[in-house]
């Protein structure tokens, strides 16, 4: 029997759900047992299949006498992904399956064609019009779909490997057609390469001939050509013309720069002569010899003069005779060096004289050259089709040598070769008994756990009522027989979280205590500077003596806010009074509101009317009604969470139970305040609140006068 009313909220007792499956655990241990021996049965009835696998390594092949040029260049296509493919399908087409099918003669092996055998199940399909009769193919189309079901050819992954995979019932069989496959496949590529050769040699000896002819001809009307219009080479690659205006040019060169070297010779001999300057230092005049004997005499001469000056008077007949033939050996040194002179000027004019004749030469040779420029325009013409033509046969004649070369079957080797053989497997591929068995029987056994969770639930067995609808019956049931005292539901204040406070009841408002001075270290700056330190996101204030403890929570929000914190405070007390110091409008929706579904979540957010601060406060709809709901909070406090950068939830006098209601963390700052330190009374909840395994709690003592203004405009 249900355990629950039909009209109380309900959830599910995951304790009697597992109760349940372990009272039954026998039944469940059989079921399973039978499920595993039914696997282990029909696992051994299934016919063992067998499969081998042979690998096939696609990559260029060629002869060693090939040109690695030509190998490497083939060598591409082989590397696109699409060719692979394409081999891929090329296993699996009719023709090759067909010659495998021949070679291994399939055709007589009752595994390839059990339609021609039937069945009963087929029959009946048959009969039915379910299924097409398979006896109306041919036998040749049924052996080949019987071996491509049992074909499979792949591309191993991020390789050039082709896989083909068979199976078979007998283990020889699975291992020899993936062989024969291989084998088939391979000869029917190096056919292919040698047919490819054979036709080309084919075409190409006829091609070869005919450009043979042609090469002749074009070679012959470039020689015939170039006699008719005196185009003669002489080495090779000029006409005699141009090189004979090349060397004209090179000689008129050097016969201008001989005469610019005669014409400053001899302006450096006239200079020498008109300014009476020392023309010993000139080239021209030191290479002469008669000047070189005339100035040693001359040396002699003076050498004489000066020892006689020494001994004899100036005007002894010695010195005269001296100096006489001084005067003589420097006119005939002057006259010397004019005939010099004259020779450099007869040098410069038969220069000139040659420049003139060689440029002459030059412009009858550059018409002639013009004219043979024409003429080469022909020639050029005529020796651009002779090379074309050459070069076609020349490439024509190493085609037809390297398709020549692979004209033999063992000269053109298939662009792939085997790496695996496949061999005959001792284990069968299906059915694995041991896999099957296991997973028969753990399927089992979850679906009887299955089976009797949801007997449970639907019996009504495995469901409890929830918290909250206890409390509110309890009240409902209470209040038929007249008002409920405070005390009769919770042991302390009364607060929203424990749902006890009616409706009708007016908030007791106590009178503030005195408090310690703000240096304590249980003030409310001190708490709200540990907050900020620790970075909590989210803080619990407990007020055992009720709107005094909350107002000092007031206060610390206002602080928190005054520091530049992004705060919001909400008021889950049963009086409201959080509400009365902060909102500005006393019917301000808030959380009961956002509990009923009867305000959306921005609608209940307020600013505080003396800080920065914001609330939520306790709202004006039914309290039992939003309790029902109360479970949401988490989620509601989740996203506060993460746009505040604290989070501080009034509770009133709440008890440790309605802390654990409201969050289920217990990393979570929870704040006792107390405006009058009270040992006894935090002693108390400190246990309660350690004992429930909330280790960071808080004490804070403080003023409502406090809550009344923002401290830091007070200050100012």
């Amino acid at each position: 029997m249900s355990r629950v009313a039909s009209d109380q909220d309900v959830d599910i007792d995951l304790g009697q759900l597992a109760r349940a499956v372990w009272t039954r655990r026998l039944r469940i241990l059989t079921i399973t047992a039978l499920g595993a021996a039914v696997a282990f049965a029909g696992a051994k009835m299934i016919s063992p299949q067998y499969r081998s696998e042979t690998r096939l390594l696609i990559e260029p092949r060629a002869p060693a006498f090939a040109n690695t040029q030509t190998t490497d260049a083939g060598a591409g296509p082989l590397l696109d992904e699409l060719n692979i493919a394409s081999q891929v399908q090329i296993l699996q087409s009719a023709d090759l399956i067909k010659q495998v099918i021949n070679n291994l003669k399939l055709y007589n092996l009752p595994e390839f064609d059990a339609a021609a055998n039937g069945s009963a199940l087929t029959d009946i399909l048959v009969t039915l019009h379910l299924k097409k009769n398979p006896l109306e193919n041919p036998p040749e189309e049924r052996i080949i779909d019987a071996f491509t079901e049992r074909l499979q050819v792949y591309q191993v992954p991020g390789s050039r490997v082709i896989g083909i995979t068979f199976t078979s019932k007998d283990p020889k069989l699975a291992a020899s057609i993936p062989n024969a496959m291989a084998q088939v496949y391979l000869a029917i590529q190096s056919g292919a390469k040698l047919a490819s050769n054979t036709e080309a040699t084919r075409w190409l000896e006829p091609e070869i001939e005919n450009l043979r002819q042609k090469v002749s001809e074009a070679e012959k009307k470039v020689a015939d050509y170039r006699t008719t219009h005196g185009l003669l080479q002489t080495n090779g690659t000029t006409t005699f013309p141009a090189q004979q205006l090349n060397d004209i040019s090179v000689e008129l060169t050097r016969v201008r720069t001989d005469k610019a070297n005669a014409e400053a010779r001899a302006q450096a001999v006239r200079n020498a002569l008109s300014s009476g300057e020392a023309s010993d230092t000139l080239p021209d005049i030191m290479s002469s010899q008669a000047i070189q004997r005339l100035k040693a005499t001359e040396s002699g001469l003076q050498s004489q003069i000066s020892d006689l000056q020494t001994s004899l008077l100036n005007n002894h007949p010695r010195l005269k005779s001296l100096r006489a033939q001084l005067a003589d050996i420097r006119t005939q040194i002057r006259q010397e060096t004019q005939k010099i002179l004259a020779s450099i000027e007869n040098e410069t004019k038969v220069a000139d004289l040659r420049a003139k004749e060689l440029e002459q030469q030059s412009d009858r040779l550059q018409a002639n050259s013009a004219r043979a420029g024409e003429d080469a325009v022909g020639l050029n013409a005529l020796e651009r089709e002779a090379n074309a033509q050459r070069q076609l046969l020349e490439t024509y004649l190493v085609r037809y040598r390297e398709a020549a070369s692979r004209a033999d079957r063992n000269s053109s080797p298939a662009d792939a070769r085997i790496v695996s053989k496949a061999i005959e497997q001792v284990d069968p591929y299906f059915p694995k008994v041991v896999p099957i068995v296991i997973v028969a029987a753990i399927a089992t056994l979850i679906m009887s756990a299955i089976v009797i969770m949801l007997s449970e639930l639907f019996s009504g067995r495995a469901l409890r009522p929830v918290e909250g609808a206890e409390v509110e019956g309890r009240v409902e049931e209470e209040g038929q027989g007249g008002e409920t005292p405070v005390s009769a539901l919770t042991p302390v204040k009364p607060s929203m979280l424990t749902a006890a406070i009616d409706d009708d009841e007016e908030p007791e408002v106590k009178p503030i205590e005195e408090v310690p001075a703000d240096g304590s270290e249980f003030s409310v700056s001190s708490v709200a500077s540990y907050l900020t330190d620790c970075r909590a996101p989210l803080a619990v204030s407990i007020s055992p003596t009720g709107d005094n403890g909350s107002a000092v929570t007031v206060a610390l929000a206002r602080v928190l806010a005054d520091t530049g914190r992004r705060v919001i405070l909400i008021d889950m007390t049963g009086s409201g009074y959080p509400s009365e110091l902060m909102a500005e409008n006393p019917e301000a929706l808030g959380v009961t509101d956002l509990l009923c579904g009867e305000a959306a979540f921005g609608e209940t957010i307020h600013g505080d009317r003396m800080s920065d601060a914001h609330l939520i406060p306790q709202g004006v709809s039914d309290v039992r009604r939003a309790m029902r709901g109360v479970d949401r909070l988490s989620l509601l406090l989740d996203a506060l969470t993460s746009a505040y950068d604290i989070v501080i939830v009034e509770c009133g006098a709440a008890d440790v139970a309605g802390v654990s209601r409201l969050t289920r963390s217990k990393e979570i700052e929870v704040i006792l305040s107390l405006p009058v330190i009270d040992e006894t009374a935090f002693v108390g909840l400190m246990q309660d609140f350690q004992t429930a395994g909330y280790e960071r709690v808080v004490l804070m003592s403080g003023g409502e006068e406090a809550a009344a203004r923002s401290p830091a405009r007070h200050a100012a």
